[in-house]
């Protein structure tokens, strides 16, 4: 594999035009938000959208992010199961770096676990293609606002 500018503009496009991954964003948050307590607000293609860009203007987190997709879209194994700590590996660093960093990098870990038990390829996918969509998911979702809770200041902020 090389990663080159061109690599890192072809992932970018073609997670911008993924109109499957914000409807997947807003499957994670109905799924999420009973469980904690809270509504959470959906997001647009729009939004979705401006934070592929955002991940995109830093260049070193765009390579590390073109990547980790590359490695998961064509990741297989035989039987699957051998492959499965690899795939669960790459997903959770793929939704840490869209994410930024801790704790959102964390949440979006644990989140990508929940995401990844929702997502499911077709047969035919390779074993890496549902891990790469919950990750995407799962990083995208913790990166943009949506959370009560993130868009308010801490109580535990110093106020020294």
């Amino acid at each position: 594999m090389e990663i080159t500018p061109t690599a890192v503009a072809e992932e970018h496009d073609r997670l911008r035009a993924d109109e499957a991954i914000p409807a997947l964003i807003n499957d994670v948050r109905d799924r999420l938000g009973p469980l904690f307590g809270t509504e959470v607000n959906p997001v647009t293609a729009a939004a979705y959208r401006e934070a592929v860009d955002a991940v995109f203007a830093d260049g070193d987190r765009a390579v590390n992010v073109t990547a980790l997709c590359a490695l998961l879209r064509d990741l297989d194994c035989q039987g699957d199961y051998p492959g499965f700590v690899v795939d669960e590996f790459l997903g959770r660093k793929l939704a840490a770096t869209i994410a930024g960093g801790e704790p959102s990098a964390l949440l979006a870990e644990a989140t990508f676990h929940f995401a990844d038990v929702h997502t499911h390829g077709g047969s035919d996918d390779p074993a890496g293609a549902d891990d790469l969509e919950a990750a995407l998911a799962a990083g995208f979702q913790t990166r943009l606002p949506g959370w009560a809770w993130t868009e308010s200041p801490s109580p535990f902020a110093s106020t020294r």
